[in-house]
């Protein structure tokens, strides 16, 4: 009886252990120091990628081929969004954006964040600000619009969203009437297209990447509202390791 209960004692401890193992946060990272962009695969088991990954973002393009990636059917629709400061970014969450058509499918709108300076390089050149719009196909796979911002006129399209970011981490809070991204897409819709991963830990694999090859307008103000949150939020440039990125339109 007595080696019963020890051993009942003892598969409850594991459960609990288990538990707790599930229950556990991710490690925390950031972008510079000892928890910053060269230290977050050593952060934990999950980060490993990050170390390892041999198809990492973001990337410098350079000597993009002329490939046969479809045109993007953008198909976005004005939503109510939410808006959060989560500890790394400001991040809009869109429930009903709408959608693209992408070559592999249809993936939906499911947020947009930001990081400056832009995560990407052209040619080896860094934008003052970039938006990744990130989308979900029903399979669970990963696809992102990368839009770059110059400095230049007031961005109408997120005017809603830099009049009122979130101060401190954690902060949330409904955006101003309805968004719309449709307006914040440029005109010309040529983009570079490649096989990456996710900038932020755990750096997973696997995601569709398009980067719009021509900037969009954001005033000096809604530039420095971001900058006052985040001063610097871009991980560093990863190696292609062989990736073919190509050129559509």
């Amino acid at each position: 009886m007595k080696a019963k209960i020890v051993l009942l004692a003892a598969a409850l401890a594991a459960g609990m252990a288990s538990v707790h193992a599930a229950d556990k946060a991710p490690a925390h990272w950031e972008y510079k120091g000892k928890a910053g962009t060269s230290h977050w695969g050593d952060l934990e088991p999950d980060f490993a990628a990050c170390k390892q990954g041999k198809a990492q973002s973001p990337i410098d393009i350079r000597g993009a081929k002329t490939g046969a990636p479809a045109p993007i059917g953008f198909e976005y629709t004005a939503t109510h969004a939410d808006i959060v400061n989560n500890g790394h970014t400001v991040q809009v969450n869109l429930p009903e954006g709408g959608l693209v058509h992408l070559a592999s499918g249809d993936y939906k709108l499911v947020q947009m964040h930001f990081h400056t300076p832009s995560e990407e390089k052209i040619n080896g050149k860094r934008y003052p600000l970039v938006a990744h719009l990130v989308h979900k196909n029903a399979d669970g796979e990963l696809a992102v619009v990368a839009v770059l911002f110059k400095q230049g006129k007031e961005n109408t399209a997120l005017k809603s969203v830099f009049a009122d970011l979130p101060a401190h981490a954690g902060d949330h809070h409904p955006v101003t009437g309805e968004l719309d991204l449709q307006a914040l897409i440029p005109a010309e819709h040529s983009y570079y297209a490649y096989m990456g991963s996710l900038t932020t830990p755990p750096c997973s694999e696997g995601v569709h990447w398009q980067v719009m090859k021509e900037p969009v307008d954001i005033s000096k103000a809604q530039l420095a509202a971001f900058r006052k949150l985040y001063h610097m939020n871009a991980r560093p440039v990863q190696p292609l390791n062989g990736r073919v990125v190509e050129v559509a339109g």
